[in-house]
């Protein structure tokens, strides 16, 4: 309804309810979504009858009339439409980083808040205190999910030291969080915890992930020679090397499974992960001790975080575990250190790719989804560590120290390790003559001198607008002296200066001067390796999300792509994965992922014959377009036409159009011996489709074409749509069929508005012109009044050889039309069905009853479902005043009659049935409209033809009128009178004075009158009978 219309509330109400009825008209069995996500209620079709749409079904006139129940079977479709929902699309995916993952990561960083205090207060700090935030996040989201019961292997923790065995990890143990275990008192033999173990999990969302953190630090700053042989904490450093096996091992397993969708390869590739890590770190002795007390497993949730079956789907969020449990204390030789867990929350993702021999395989990508929450975190809580971090950071006010002289500091750079697995981490940087500090808010200080380093590079890009990156190439003798996830990097770290920043400015103005003492090699991009290429781009990803404002709402899906490497190219995977499971040609898939772009090979040798495909509504002036562009062939010499339309009278489904194409190259194949000329005078194919036709079925009847030859001969080039804005709608906003299918994405490359074009704000115009953006945002618009196209930029629009193949037309029409290169996308039929009737008939007809009969077609329309209406009228008829066949084309709803001569022009091949078919009946016209009948059509068009002679009624005195009454006497008011009459010259007068303005014989004059005409009307009669009379269609009357 327009908004006008809608003002009115009685209507509107009408409206909804008779739209509910026409909805469910022909329908048996409704689906219904009675529960609310993960409160399922029983069933119950009473509740249903008694809804107020419902309700209103029964009423008389507008409903349906009877119980809705009754008339339709109802079917509960809660759960069928939940596990839908839990399959995650781009879309639902995107909601996901911008609202629950947003949340989820603010619960760890209020947890991370717990610990930034004075160590003597870090000591006092429970379990329970620690891990409030889980427990709130969890427990209140609960309350509001109409969740029964919780999941229990997914409930958040947070432990501490030894108070983390296989025990204290059963379930049932975290409702009553300890108050009793501290910090200062869960470490080995009642000392200070080494490690702390933290679950948190989304209430009402599939993230979980869990970390081990340390407390304690596991580097120790170098100071020069005189502190080389301190060693580190015994316990700290076993832990902390563990855990970064099970981290290893855990993203190894989940590549093992986006690759295999093998729960079984994915663990055994995790725990030999493991085992070589531990191998590689010379931990020989705890390896056999840990065998059987290790645990890897991948689960399946919903998006309600309940853990489903694996196999439930292809497009859920798995968590990936790796749990070491009762880690022996090798060191006193009795006892148990804890734990340790790592888990990740990921999502995969998997297209099914066809190569060139035919064969389909898979192409796999995968996202961890909690890859922002740190993975690694030390806390000092020793003395002699602090002093030790604070006397290296001490070095910034000495003269002269083992790291040279200082030269600058800055707050707010990154480090990044050497591995796209870690992310870049914000701390203070200081360079010195001889090396560089970064003091990290956690690990405390962290020294680099020159001796152990071998290089020092500088990227900039040489620009002032993008990241500064200094690269630093270590030896192995730094590795004790890095935090454990930076010694497991590939022998480099790389510090990251943002433009515009105080860090960025001071580097510039101080560090980099020929005195400084600080040698930087200054290198190009493609001097970076791989690996650093990479970091680079992800410092750089993150400098543009930090300066987008905060209020924009984009912001948040920025930092996410910044601190989610890869993510954007996992979107386009998934967007590609997550609409159907046909196969995609090895040779697009670079194009749907926008991985490149494509070349543009120019053999002439190869060319192929370019086809221009223009369709349109009848009534969208579509014909007259093509028209148009079949006449700038004198103004483009360079090629020649080939015209094919579509037969109006076909019933194959472009099987016609197949032939053509066929018989097209079959020509070619002849003028092969004129190859010269041939190439200077190319053709080009326009296909004119003027119905309700789907444009992708002409591209699958291409594509999957008999003959090799043929799909390999044309090529596509750009697809119009002419659209009249006056004739798009049915009723109210109900569009015609396949309207928006002719504009839609991925096909069409422009629109052509064929009226109103000089009333752009007329209210169709613009309501058309917003419907077509919303299904196809690339369109361009064109103006093309009555098809006339004026400006040579349309036409060179119209008329691209390469507007099909874009990478992004090509991107969307595999994400809108799965199968549709192999011909396998079915566009549906019409609704409400069009039916197109031919009629062929040889006699004329007559203008005047032809024109006042389509003038009268537009009162008899009728609303939803439309039965009976006639809405376009076209083809070539014979009018009675001219031997020229006549061009004709009626569109109801606007009322519009458009008569014009034939002129002959190029064809489709010919055929010998339709040639023989012409010769015989050559008149021809198409009546489109909803359930039509042959019947009825062709007594229309009998009515348009010169109609049978009827034969005279006798006439009787009642018959006769006034007028020729008058006509009677006027003829014999002299005839001789009777005796004793006599005439006075103005009246008739008896002997006996009587006057009369009559004859007195008026009814024998009317009596002879009579016999008169009936003697001639009985003549007329038996002469019409005595003819033969035949209709348009020959049939004798």
């Amino acid at each position: 309804m327009s908004d006008g219309e809608y003002e009115d509330e009685e209507a509107a109400e009408e409206f909804k309810i008779a739209s509910f009825v026409n909805m469910v008209r022909d329908c048996v069995r409704i689906g219904i979504p009675y529960s609310c996500r993960g409160h399922l209620q029983t069933f119950d079709m009473f509740i249903v009858e008694k809804w107020p749409i419902v309700q209103a079904f029964a009423l008389e006139g507008i409903g349906g009339g009877g119980f809705f129940t009754m008339k339709h079977e109802l079917m509960d479709v809660s759960e069928l439409l939940w596990k839908l929902y839990s399959n995650m699309d781009p879309v639902s995916l995107e909601s996901l980083l911008m609202e629950d993952l947003i949340t989820f990561e603010h619960q760890w960083t209020n947890l991370f808040s717990h610990f930034e205090m004075e160590i003597p207060f870090m000591l006092e700090l429970s379990e329970c205190q620690a891990g409030e935030p889980f427990r709130s996040y969890f427990s209140h989201g609960m309350l509001s999910s109409h969740i029964a019961e919780p999941s229990p292997c997914r409930q958040p923790f947070v432990l501490f030291g030894t108070h983390s065995t296989r025990e204290n990890l059963k379930p049932g143990n975290f409702i009553f969080p300890s108050e009793g275990h501290l910090v200062r008192n869960t470490g080995p033999g009642g000392s200070t915890a080494k490690h702390m173990m933290a679950q948190c999990v989304s209430p009402k969302g599939p993230l979980a992930c869990s970390r081990t953190y340390f407390f304690g630090s596991t580097h120790i700053p170098y100071l020069g020679k005189d502190n080389d042989t301190q060693k580190k904490n015994e316990h700290i450093n076993l832990l902390s090397q563990i855990y970064a096996a099970v981290v290893e091992a855990v993203l190894a397993g989940i590549a093992s499974y986006a690759k295999s969708l093998s729960p079984s390869k994915a663990k055994e590739a995790a725990e030999q992960t493991l085992w070589a890590q531990l191998d590689s770190m010379n931990l020989l002795q705890i390896k056999s001790s840990l065998r059987s007390k290790v645990t890897f497993q991948i689960e399946a949730v919903n998006s309600l975080g309940r853990i489903v079956p694996l196999d439930d789907g292809l497009h859920l969020v798995n968590t990936a575990s790796m749990a070491v449990y009762d880690i022996p204390d090798l060191q006193n030789g009795r006892g148990c250190l804890g734990s340790i867990v790592f888990s990740e929350s990921f999502l995969k993702s998997q297209v099914n790719v066809k190569e060139k021999d035919g064969t389909v395989s898979t192409d796999k990508s995968y996202t961890i989804l909690t890859a922002a929450v740190p993975r690694f975190l030390s806390w000092l809580v020793e003395d002699n560590e602090v002093k030790l971090s604070e006397k290296a950071f001490s070095t910034v006010k000495e003269q002269k120290s083992f790291l040279g002289s200082f030269l600058a500091s800055s707050d707010g750079a990154y480090m990044c390790p050497g591995s796209l697995e870690m992310g870049p981490e914000e701390g203070k940087l200081c360079f010195f003559s001889d090396g560089i500090l970064f003091l990290h808010p956690y690990h405390g200080s962290i020294t680099i001198s020159k001796n152990h380093v071998n290089s020092i590079k500088l990227y900039d890009g040489n620009s002032t607008t993008v990241a500064a990156a200094v690269v630093v190439e270590f030896n192995s003798s730094l590795t004790p002296h890095l935090p454990i996830h930076f010694s497991r990097a590939a022998g480099f770290l790389m510090f990251a200066l943002m433009p515009k920043s105080k860090s960025y400015r001071t580097f510039y103005s101080q560090k980099c001067t020929d005195n400084s003492g600080l040698h930087l090699q200054v290198i190009q991009e493609d001097q970076l390796s791989t690996d650093q290429r990479q970091i680079y781009l992800n410092i750089q990803n993150l400098y543009e999300a930090l300066a987008y404002p905060t209020a924009e709402r984009w912001t948040h899906l920025k930092m996410a792509s910044a601190s989610l490497p890869g993510i954007q190219s996992f979107f386009q995977h998934l967007g590609v994965s997550s609409v159907g499971k046909e196969p995609i040609p090895r040779v697009h898939l670079p194009f749907l992922l926008q991985h490149s772009e494509p070349a543009t090979p120019n053999n002439p040798e190869n060319e192929k014959m370019t086809i221009t495909i223009v369709s349109g509504l009848p009534g969208s002036y579509c014909n007259e377009l093509c028209i148009s562009l079949v006449s700038l062939q004198t103004e483009y010499g360079s090629f020649r036409w080939n015209v094919y339309r579509q037969p109006a009278d076909s019933t194959e489904d472009f099987q016609h159009f197949q032939r053509h194409l066929s018989s097209v190259l079959e020509v070619k194949r002849k003028h092969g011996v004129h190859k010269a000329a041939y190439f200077r005078r190319k053709i080009r194919m326009l296909v004119v489709l003027d119905g309700y036709s789907d444009v992708l079925d002409v591209v699958q009847a291409l594509q999957t074409h008999y003959d090799p030859e043929v799909r390999s001969s044309f090529v596509i080039g750009a697809v119009t749509a002419c659209v009249n804005p006056l004739s798009c709608f049915m009723e109210h906003r109900f569009t015609f069929p396949k309207f928006l299918e002719q504009c839609s994405q991925g096909i069409v490359s422009s629109v052509a508005m064929t009226s109103l074009t000089t009333e752009q704000r007329h209210p169709s115009f613009v309501l058309v012109q917003k419907l077509i953006r919303a299904a196809n945002p690339g369109a361009a618009f064109i103006l093309a009044e009555k098809g006339i196209v004026t400006r040579n930029e349309d036409i060179e629009l119209i008329m691209s050889d390469s507007s099909f193949t874009n990478p992004q037309m090509l991107r969307a029409r595999y994400l809108m039309y799965p199968g549709w290169f192999e011909g396998k996308f079915s566009s549906g039929p019409a609704f409400p069905k069009i039916d197109q009737i031919c009629v062929r008939f040889s006699r004329p007809l007559e203008k005047a009853r032809f024109m006042t009969r389509c003038k009268a077609i537009k009162s008899s329309i009728k609303t939803y479902p439309f039965f009976g209406n006639l809405y376009h009228i076209a083809g070539r008829v014979l009018f009675s005043d001219s031997e020229q066949r006549v061009e004709v084309c009626h569109d109801t709803l606007v009322n519009s009659l458009r008569l014009a001569p034939v002129e002959d022009g190029p064809s489709p091949p010919p055929d010998p049935k339709r040639d023989q078919r012409e010769t015989t009946q050559p008149c021809m016209l198409v009546f489109t409209g909803c359930s039509l009948k042959e019947d009825d059509v062709k007594d229309w068009l009998r009515q348009c033809a010169k109609q049978k002679p009827q034969k005279k009624l006798l006439r009787t005195r009642g018959t006769l009128t006034l007028q020729e009454m008058r006509s009677i006497h006027a003829k014999r008011h002299l005839d001789p009178l009777p005796e004793g009459y006599f005439y006075n010259g103005t009246q008739f007068v008896n002997f006996l004075g009587e006057k009369m303005d009559r004859h007195p014989l008026m009814d024998q004059f009317i009596y002879d009158y009579i016999n008169e005409a009936n003697r001639e009307i009985e003549k007329y009669n038996k002469e019409l009978e005595a003819q033969d009379h035949f209709d348009i269609f020959g049939q004798k009357l």
